[in-house]
């Protein structure tokens, strides 16, 4: 894999074919059906997986704890399973509706201008709740950072995320921004890093970033699972970057999902800071660092080589994970629809039904938007190009 590439480029064997609309449709789908397959098993190992369900995971199944999900702990009172989307979608669906009021490039001011009040004053239906609930009710507590810096605290958006704990909660919802920068991944970096600005800082704000232009790198005409993985390590800096490298070369040794599960958590773990135990995180868990990263995207970026692409692959890999495997998982399904791997009709019916959410939608949404956003970025590069050409710089372009 190249360390230069930060365009994307049309490698022989990639789809050629797959056009814009299936492509975010692919992304958004399929992050949404990835993040309700991993949701039943997050926080769990491989082996307690396995114990478990009675084997791999292998398509929707039911809470861990039964019918007493209600009151177990540690999960309660959210009905994690049966197709029931998290808070990986929640907020996906959430940037969507920003993007569908601004019309344009984001930025960490868009965030606490539109994001923060949608989480805040309108109540939505919430799949793990089965209510009808403010979204900020339902997210973790380095998503509710947003309301208290930016909504009660007026710190200034682009520095509202320095003091967060660090983790992948950008991340996780970045993928419009990928697409609305389609076959663009140093675009989408930027956009990533500006909007993620006012949610987290160090290795976690860096992750947002990475995934946008990976997903970005998907999108391109040709793309295959190495050219999305050098699009990210182009652009990837400090334990982000090598903490995909190392997983990727491990993950270049296996063969399928069941042999890469070890390997690829020894590979993260010298720059995982939650430590083995992932519900006892060690103390220097989450904090700054320029050493380190967060496991959930080197870990989705592997399966994705592992599977050599395929939705259904890539995504079973990430469940099977376990550990954040919601988020790992609705990563890796991200990556592998916006590459035009098909997503399972079934399991896509079955969550959209279980959720009571339409999940293409917000795709529909995205596409339009995507589309208005590049013809307004020609319009601004055409005036740049007369602009510089009217002091002496280069001609325009033809």
């Amino acid at each position: 894999m190249r360390d230069d590439m930060t365009t994307a480029t049309a490698p022989p064997g990639g789809d050629t074919t797959t056009p814009l609309d299936e492509r975010v449709t692919g992304a958004l789908v399929g992050a949404a059906v990835g993040d309700a397959l991993g949701g039943p098993v997050e926080g769990y190992s491989p082996e307690q997986i396995l114990e478990r369900h009675g084997g791999r995971v292998h398509g929707i199944v039911g809470p861990w704890n039964g019918d007493a999900w209600r009151t177990a702990r540690p999960l309660a009172p959210y009905h994690k399973g049966d197709g029931h989307v998290t808070d990986d979608t929640v907020m996906t669906h959430a940037l969507v509706r920003v993007y569908d009021t601004v019309r344009d490039h984001l930025d960490a001011y868009a965030v606490a201008e539109h994001l923060v009040p949608d989480l805040m004053t309108r109540t939505r239906w919430i799949p793990e709740l089965e209510a009808e609930a403010l979204p900020l009710q339902r997210v973790f507590l380095a998503e509710k950072w947003l309301a208290a810096r930016l909504h009660y605290g007026h710190v200034d958006p682009r520095e509202a995320g320095t003091g967060n704990i660090v983790n992948c909660g950008a991340a996780m919802y970045m993928a419009p921004v990928g697409l609305v920068n389609a076959a663009n991944p140093a675009a989408a970096y930027a956009e990533a890093l500006d909007v993620a600005g006012a949610h987290q800082s160090s290795y976690g704000r860096e992750a947002a970033g990475v995934l946008a232009a990976a997903v970005a790198a998907a999108c391109a005409p040709g793309a295959t699972p190495d050219s999305v993985v050098a699009a990210a390590l182009a652009l990837a800096k400090d334990g982000t970057r090598a903490a995909i490298e190392a997983v990727c070369e491990a993950a270049a040794r296996c063969s399928d999902f069941e042999s890469a599960l070890g390997p690829l958590r020894e590979a993260v773990a010298p720059y995982d800071t939650v430590g083995p135990d992932y519900r006892a995180p060690s103390l220097g868990a989450r904090r700054p660092s320029r050493l380190h990263a967060i496991e959930e995207l080197p870990v989705a970026l592997g399966m994705l080589l592992v599977s050599g692409g395929d939705f259904r692959h890539a995504v079973l890999g990430a469940v099977n994970y376990g550990r954040d495997c919601d988020s790992i998982a609705t990563m890796a399904g991200a990556l592998a629809g916006a590459l035009g791997s098909p997503v399972p009709e079934d399991w896509a019916k079955a969550v959209a039904e279980a959720s009571r959410l339409d999940l293409w939608a917000p795709a529909a949404t995205l596409t339009a938007v995507a589309r208005e956003v590049f013809a307004r970025d020609v319009r601004r590069r055409r005036a740049h190009e007369e602009a510089f050409a009217a002091i002496g710089g280069a001609g325009c372009s033809g």
